[in-house]
């Protein structure tokens, strides 16, 4: 008796391939191959249901298509609700919260981004967020936006690190807040950038948790959070 399985070759991915398609579990990928991305209570930045930490150094292509605005209402731990649309249209109209939801609707902005290089090259995300200073964040980088397609419409897509900023609150100590750091400019079929569609529009399924604030970590590569 021989203790291997034997398939058939036939059909079978590349061992990249696979390495891919396993690896958009950990992710928590969704329809259409959108991750979750959110930033942690210590301020690092995280994909998936496994809280993967992303490389620290690594640069996102936002989608200008993508922005949206909407709410979202949280029980313990879960989402109990969420109406978004995109932000060419009114926000959309809610009734009552659900039962359950600890603060009723809150306001949520967000976009999609695509990871430019490293181990997540090509890795689309979904980034939404409830917080004022999260909020802000995704404002200013859709008027820096606003006012580059004013001067070059060829090259709309931003090309950002992901940061922090953090301040002290009276009642709940460090807070830490998203930053968006602008490094490049480039266009929508950009050909070192992985193409963004320009028909793309937001993914609107998935979870976040929400932000929090909490003590600073740098970091590492792939080390998961606990």
């Amino acid at each position: 008796m021989t203790n291997e399985m034997t398939f058939s070759k036939a059909g079978l991915p590349t061992p990249q391939a696979l390495v891919h398609a396993l690896r958009s579990l950990e992710l928590d990928i969704g329809l259409g191959g959108v991750a979750i991305i959110k930033m942690d209570k210590t301020g690092a930045w995280v994909l998936g249901a496994e809280q993967t930490e992303i490389e620290a150094d690594s640069l996102w292509a936002v989608n200008p298509f993508s922005f949206m605005h909407g709410y979202i209402a949280w029980g313990d731990g879960e989402v109990l609700g969420e109406v978004m649309a995109s932000v060419s249209q009114p926000l959309p109209e809610v009734e009552a919260a659900p039962e359950g939801a600890k603060k009723g609707w809150e306001a949520q902005r967000g976009m999609l981004m695509k990871c430019m290089g490293g181990e997540h090259r090509g890795l689309e995300a979904r980034y939404t967020v409830t917080s004022v200073g999260g909020r802000r964040a995704i404002q200013m980088l859709a008027s820096d936006i606003a006012e580059q397609v004013e001067k070059d419409y060829s090259n709309p897509v931003p090309v950002v690190k992901l940061g922090r900023t953090r301040y002290q609150h009276k009642s709940y100590g460090r807070i830490y807040t998203p930053e968006f750091t602008l490094e490049n400019w480039v266009g929508l079929d950009e050909p070192d950038s992985d193409p963004i569609e320009g028909d793309e529009r937001p993914q609107l399924s998935g979870t976040h948790d929400p932000e929090t604030g909490g003590e600073p970590t740098e970091p590492p590569r792939r080390r998961r959070r606990r």
